[in-house]
């Protein structure tokens, strides 16, 4: 369980999570509902909702799993209800639903003379319009249809806000990765339109960019079979002045920030790096 650096009261808050049974989704739930949240968990695998929930239950909090895609206005429609059934309305809705995809991945980080000749390599020329469409709207659309769902609970009530989960990639592309940085740019950019346009009634619109945390999508590409760092890894520590990747209990101070209205109440529109002071470091 959670151990949360500090209390916030969300008792009769209902929160959403997208994406809620990943390993970062996962934290920031087991987060809230300590704080008394009912959390409502939308992902794609039941198994692994139900051992979210059951373990935010087993410790006296109160959760319920929903299999949904974020892509289907229609299955969020029905998500919504079952979220109105069983706890409320929403007061808070976290979009932590995203994610990659190997064909809108280069396979290295440079275009060099003669790579168009070897088939082994996928090259900028080689990306997938499907691949790099189906990070878009996973990152993207995964966010801005939820918002639409859920947002209509808060109109005119205090205290709800809406968490993106962006990226340290859509501030400064990461090699390799144009379609899923690029996306997360676009979370950035919907997150300040957002918070602009709800301004008036209430809703206050955040992010939170994290840095670099081992997840199960991407403990491939940074862990080896032996649980050393892989190249890739020693890149991304080498520029990160703390000298270490983040573990995932440390963006929850940063989540019970956002979402207490007392603490930032007129913090909207901003995007919230935790890295390690990766974004600082010039490289030099």
């Amino acid at each position: 369980m959670t151990e949360i650096p500090f209390y916030v009261d969300l008792k009769e808050k209902v929160v959403v999570i997208t994406g809620g049974s990943g390993v970062l989704g996962a934290e920031f739930a087991s987060a809230l509902a300590q704080c008394g949240a009912k959390v409502a968990i939308i992902g794609r695998d039941e198994d692994k909702l139900k051992g979210v929930c059951d373990e935010i239950e087993e410790n006296g909090g109160k959760a319920l799993g929903i299999v949904a895609n974020v892509l289907e206005k229609e299955s969020l429609e029905s998500a919504h209800k079952k979220v109105l059934e069983h706890f409320g309305p929403c007061h808070i809705l976290l979009n932590g639903a995203g994610g990659n995809h190997p064909k809108g991945t280069t396979t290295k980080e440079y275009f060099e003379p003669g790579d168009l000749e070897d088939e082994e390599l996928l090259s900028f020329f080689d990306l997938d319009t499907e691949g790099v469409r189906h990070v878009f709207d996973l990152n993207f659309m995964g966010t801005l249809l939820p918002c639409q769902i859920f947002s209509k609970d808060m109109i005119g009530k205090k205290g709800c806000t809406i968490i993106n989960i962006s990226s340290m990639n859509a501030f400064s592309p990461l090699t390799k990765i144009p379609a899923y940085s690029g996306a997360k740019a676009a979370v950035n950019n919907f997150t300040q339109w957002l918070a602009v346009h709800m301004s008036k009634v209430g809703i206050r619109v955040n992010a939170i960019a994290p840095g670099f945390f081992i997840t199960s999508q991407n403990e491939k590409l940074l862990l080896d079979e032996n649980g050393d760092y892989t190249d890739r890894a020693e890149k991304i520590i080498g520029q990160t002045p703390m000298d270490r990747f983040g573990e995932k209990n440390e963006l929850v101070g940063t989540l019970l920030y956002l979402v207490d209205a007392n603490a930032s109440g007129f913090v909207n529109g901003v995007v919230i790096p935790v890295d390690g002071g990766f974004s600082a470091y010039s490289g030099v």
